[in-house]
């Protein structure tokens, strides 16, 4: 089957010349993977952090099975629908009360597209049009699309696309040293009168290998930007839905964002969807007589009613007692399991945010998503049944909630055999 599939698609973040024939999935269940050669693997990382209940979760299963008989998809300009309404009130009610409006998308690059179209546009209804330019972090990845690659860091990702990214100013991101200089910097950036929005991933930076910062941070240049009519930008499509042991990394804030991108988890991993949650001062910039004010964008499966279904019945899921328990547990286990690898001298450094747990390991390479440990490790894992993916020397578990304790401890003792093997 590897010759076929090879025959005819193209993966993604894939080198495909050189790449081992992918694992054919056959069927998956809770937390485990099966192939068509009968192996069995523990999926750490809920295959790319969406399978936030685990895999062919029954109870979204049958909403979606139950919603695909009522209405598969109706056109979302000039129609609505129960699931997307539905949606809509659970994500205001369990997001800080500030936020007012669900713009759909198709995920997580869109939702952040979405996101910047609509600061940008915010100002320039307001007849303030030169007020463009857009502030991020160092190190940071927003997504695929042209806007999302604009405002993430510069490097091979993108480097082929670099003339037609726009400019961003970039703050390295907040520590004890820094912190007054980043103020600083932002304030002198914000006397310019020209900084439409600041958009950041609160409290960990993923695809930069689960970079961890604390919310106090955060919170001053969150802080500088309201007192200066700056819009802020909240990209939780990797850390919402529970990841960072809260339902969303800004519930760790005092201050709070303008706009939030969620995607990922939103549906439990069964249908893609991404949503921009907006406050209603935002909204209120489009509201108006004059046609042109309009927000002039969509998809054709803008709120897929089958995706919102899957949706709805996620986030049940994870607003009941019982996935939030499950939860703080993964958050506890990690923490006891942080601190029984974390003087090994091939651990650079142990980080760990709610259910997000990751090593770095001390290699002779720089830290890098293309560190060579990561083709060694990859295969390490899965001679063990243990789907983890490192990003280049920063081994990470996100598991599903669903995880079992004998589960767990499997890919934690994984890991840290790991440490004796490829440090040889």
């Amino acid at each position: 089957m590897a010759t076929v599939n090879s025959n005819y698609i193209w993966h993604p973040f894939t080198q495909m010349k050189t790449a081992q024939p992918p694992l054919h999935v056959v069927k998956a269940k809770n937390c485990t993977l099966y192939t068509d050669d009968g192996k069995e693997y523990i999926d750490a990382i809920a295959s790319w952090w969406v399978n936030i209940h685990g895999h062919c979760n029954e109870y979204i299963a049958n909403a979606i099975a139950e919603q695909a008989r009522t209405l598969e998809h109706v056109i979302f300009a000039g129609f609505t629908h129960t699931p997307a309404i539905e949606l809509s009130k659970k994500l205001i009610n369990i997001l800080p009360a500030h936020f007012a409006k669900v713009f759909f998308s198709d995920d997580g690059s869109t939702s952040v597209e979405v996101a910047l179209k609509m600061a940008i546009q915010y100002w320039y209804n307001k007849g303030l049009k030169n007020k463009t330019t857009i502030i991020a972090f160092e190190n940071a990845y927003h997504g695929d699309t042209f806007g999302s690659m604009s405002v993430a860091e510069r490097n091979e990702f993108n480097a082929a696309f670099k003339p037609f990214l726009f400019d961003v100013k970039r703050l390295p991101l907040p520590n004890e040293n820094n912190s007054n200089s980043i103020k600083q910097q932002l304030y002198a950036w914000a006397a310019e009168e020209h900084i439409a929005a600041f958009i950041f991933e609160p409290l960990v930076q993923g695809a930069a290998g689960m970079l961890m910062y604390e919310a106090k941070y955060l919170d001053a240049l969150i802080a500088i930007a309201r007192e200066k009519n700056i819009l802020c930008i909240a990209d939780e499509v990797m850390t919402g839905f529970g990841r960072t042991g809260k339902n969303f990394a800004i519930n760790y804030l005092k201050n709070e964002p303008d706009i939030i991108c969620l995607s990922k988890g939103i549906t439990g991993g069964f249908m893609p969807l991404g949503v921009t949650v907006c406050t209603q001062q935002i909204f209120d910039a489009f509201y108006d007589d004059d046609t042109t004010k309009t927000f002039f964008h969509g998809h054709s499966y803008t709120a897929n009613p089958l995706a919102c279904a899957a949706a709805n019945a996620s986030t049940e899921l994870l607003i009941a007692e019982k996935c939030q328990q499950q939860i703080q547990w993964i958050t506890n286990s990690h923490r006891i399991f942080a601190d029984t690898i974390r003087s090994h001298p091939f651990v650079k450094e142990v980080r760990q945010q709610g259910t997000i747990l990751a090593v770095e390991l001390s290699t002779s390479e720089s830290s890098s998503y293309f560190n060579n440990i990561q083709i060694t490790a990859y295969q390490y894992y899965l001679s063990k049944g243990i789907f983890l993916r490192p990003l280049g020397n920063i081994v990470y578990i996100m598991p599903p909630y669903c995880i079992k304790e004998e589960e767990l401890n499997s890919v934690y003792t994984a890991i840290k055999d790991s440490l004796f093997y490829l440090s040889k």
